[in-house]
């Protein structure tokens, strides 16, 4: 295993928006107006909470995506800087603004989210061409599927191509992905809700996320895992039995980037040597503090905060 002092390269291709959260006792019906209880505005996207998870759980980090030239660009940048990530292959728009995501979470921790892409549209395959020295000095590349789909294959492809190990959150999840992307992905990691997309299965417990994942599986997934939420994650590996991994016990205040928070963590742990297994337990430990704490990144742990018993 990894010692504490080792730190892997992660490199996350995808979105940076400023979410725009508010609180209600319950998500709306269509035509009503619903008294809220309050409103946050912090920076998110899959991307950037992914390479803030990455970050702060132990790797060194890598954003390619691009921002608008305003004051949610500029902030978004800021604060991936902070977090000590490298934005080198970061780029500006100067014609789409940056991308918002409006985010409504319930007084029981769920949430509703409506994304605005804006610059993350602009991300295209010959962004990826320009920034590829980002690919070839990270030891795993995460992709999601919040740009536009040539940049995400041209990303998976490349990355694929320099012997990266390759993790794709598909999300958000249409339905199946295009031809020939599984054969460029080392780990497919959906939660409950993509994994049903993804298939045509229902996915409403772990029974039913195993047989989702053998699915993949059988489509030619090397490594599968569906996260679900309070029920754990439920891993397909190689030709390996299918794993079940109880969730931590946690009462849960907003689950807004668990998932995002899982990824960063698992790939963290990956770049540092870990084995699958350890990533997964090390991946969910981290999730299950972040949905103790409102907001996206905001909520996202420590590695110290992690590892603390």
């Amino acid at each position: 295993m990894a010692t504490n002092e080792a730190r892997g390269h992660v490199t996350v291709v995808g979105s940076l928006n400023m979410d725009l959260v508010a609180r209600a006792p319950r998500m709306p019906q269509p035509g009503e107006t619903l008294a809220g209880h309050a409103f946050a505005q912090v920076a998110g996207g899959k991307g950037g909470n992914q390479a803030v998870a990455a970050a702060r759980l132990g790797a060194q980090v890598a954003m390619l995506g691009c921002v608008g030239a305003d004051a949610n660009g500029a902030q978004l940048r800021a604060g991936l800087e902070a977090e000590g990530i490298d934005c080198t292959a970061l780029e500006t728009s100067a014609t789409a603004p940056t991308g918002v995501a409006l985010i409504i979470v319930d007084d029981g921790s769920q949430n509703s989210i409506v994304i605005i892409a804006g610059s993350n549209g602009e991300v295209t395959p010959e962004t990826l061409a320009r920034h590829e020295a980002a690919l070839a000095g990270a030891q795993v590349v995460i992709c999601q599927l919040e740009t536009p789909p040539a940049a995400v294959h041209a990303a998976l492809a490349a990355a694929h191509r320099l012997g990266k190990t390759v993790i794709l959150n598909p999300a958000p999840a249409t339905g199946p992905l295009p031809d020939g992307w599984l054969a460029l992905i080392d780990y497919l990691i959906p939660n409950e809700l993509e994994a049903a997309m993804l298939t045509g299965l229902p996915v409403s417990s772990p029974e039913q996320a195993l047989a989702a994942a053998s699915a993949l599986r059988r489509a030619g997934a090397r490594n599968v895992i569906v996260t679900i939420g309070a029920q754990g994650v439920v891993a397909a590996l190689g030709d390996d039995d299918p794993l079940h991994f109880d969730a931590p016990r946690v009462k849960a205040v907003d689950t807004t980037a668990a998932g995002d928070t899982f990824i960063g963590g698992f790939a963290a742990q990956l770049a540092r040597g870990a084995n699958v297994t350890e990533a997964i337990r090390f991946a969910q430990r981290a999730a299950s503090i972040s949905v103790t704490c409102a907001g996206a990144q905001p909520s996202i742990p420590t590695r110290a905060q992690v590892d603390t018993p």
